[in-house]
């Protein structure tokens, strides 16, 4: 297994490097005839690609998706969509003067350990540049979750180091991006973010947070037993992104405060002879499976790897140096992250409910 690929139903497949010709994405499995075109795809790249702001890192991509295959007359065929996107800004000699050193919490080391060699700029595949393909196929997935379930996914920036913004699960996108430049939808928070942010950059230093996001719409039902449970299933997707150090769904290690008494999400009868809960400690996931309640999951992004102070490292031989990282970098992800996020969730609960239709013998189209 390659690891290049996420999904059993709706497959996605990516490929390429941060200095490479470019990246891309395949999926297998949408379903045929959902109305398909790069303006369903290029506002979420728009939001994730960088040179956005004194925030961002300085590297000017424009990202322009170029749809191969798999759409014709602007409908999906139900074949293979290709999508490639080409690197216009990338800029490999800058990674020649680290010639054989291993960067502090890069994958420099772990790479040359497992495959014996390494990209030699940018850090190949474990670049957080390949999460334009991402980003790309959940675009997608959202249209289809939209088109097919009503389902709308948000999600925004909750934390930046110990600052913490108030943020109601009924948050929405327009809320969010009215503060575009952080993506938190708590205007007074959100500035202190963006100072924390520029002072910590003017120190050559680096900062992480926590993402928040809420998928609502999602129908009860969703997800497997035991080892393939929904929530499972997304744990294991938002920690394949770059950075990420943490998951939690629903009340998470907050939950471990409570008793069971004042945990428990009481049933209660909602709108059309729906069951709902009052409360959703639970994330909208009970026993690995949707309960129909909003599904909400939190992201933990460590520090950005690069900083700008001296560091302490070795080289390919074992010898102990020293290096400074100098070139364009972001001085925190999470601005940009939470697209990521919000695609790492739309990807999994499409593929989830594409399962479920087939489990239960129902067509799509």
């Amino acid at each position: 297994m390659s690891g290049n690929t996420f999904g059993r139903m709706f497959r996605v497949t990516t490929f390429g490097e941060s200095h490479g010709g470019g990246l891309g994405v395949i999926i297998d499995g949408c379903p045929p005839g959902l109305p398909l075109g790069p303006e369903d795809i290029q506002p979420d790249l728009d939001r994730r690609k960088p040179g956005q702001g004194p925030l961002a890192s300085a590297r000017r991509e424009t990202d322009v998706v170029t749809i191969l295959s798999g759409v014709d007359a602007g409908v999906t065929l139900g074949t293979s969509i290709a999508m490639v996107f080409q690197n216009a800004d990338a800029r490999p000699k800058a990674y020649a003067e680290l010639g054989g050193l291993f960067r502090p919490s890069h994958a420099d080391f772990t790479y040359q350990a497992k495959y014996g060699r390494r990209a030699s700029s940018g850090g190949g595949r474990a670049s957080a540049r390949e999460t334009v393909a991402r980003v790309a196929a959940g675009a997608v997935a959202r249209k289809l979750l939209a088109t097919h379930l009503g389902v709308e996914i948000v999600g925004w920036v909750a934390q930046v180091e110990d600052l913490c913004a108030g943020v109601e699960p009924s948050v929405t996108r327009a809320e969010v991006a009215a503060n575009g430049l952080i993506q938190c939808p708590d205007a007074a928070m959100a500035a202190r973010f963006v100072e924390r942010i520029a002072k910590v950059r003017k120190d050559g230093d680096t900062v992480g947070g926590v993402i928040g996001c809420v998928a609502r719409g999602v129908p009860p039902g969703l997800g497997d037993p035991v080892f393939d449970k929904l929530d499972a299933t997304l744990a294991a997707a938002m920690i394949s992104l770059p950075a990420a150090k943490g998951f939690e769904s629903g009340s998470g290690f907050s939950g471990a405060q409570l008793r069971g008494s004042a945990h428990n999400d009481a049933f209660v009868p909602g709108p059309n002879g729906a069951v709902v809960t009052r409360t959703n400690r639970s994330g909208g996931i009970q026993g690995g499976i949707s309960n129909g309640m909003p599904v909400t999951i939190r992201v933990a992004f460590k520090p950005v790897a690069t900083h700008f102070k001296p560091q302490e490292t070795v080289t390919e031989a074992g010898v102990a140096t020293t290096f400074a990282a100098k070139g364009r970098h972001d001085p925190c992800v999470l601005p940009r992250a939470v697209v990521i996020v919000e695609a790492m969730m739309a990807l999994c609960l499409c593929d989830a409910w594409l399962r479920q239709r087939g489990q239960v013998g129902e067509r799509l189209v």
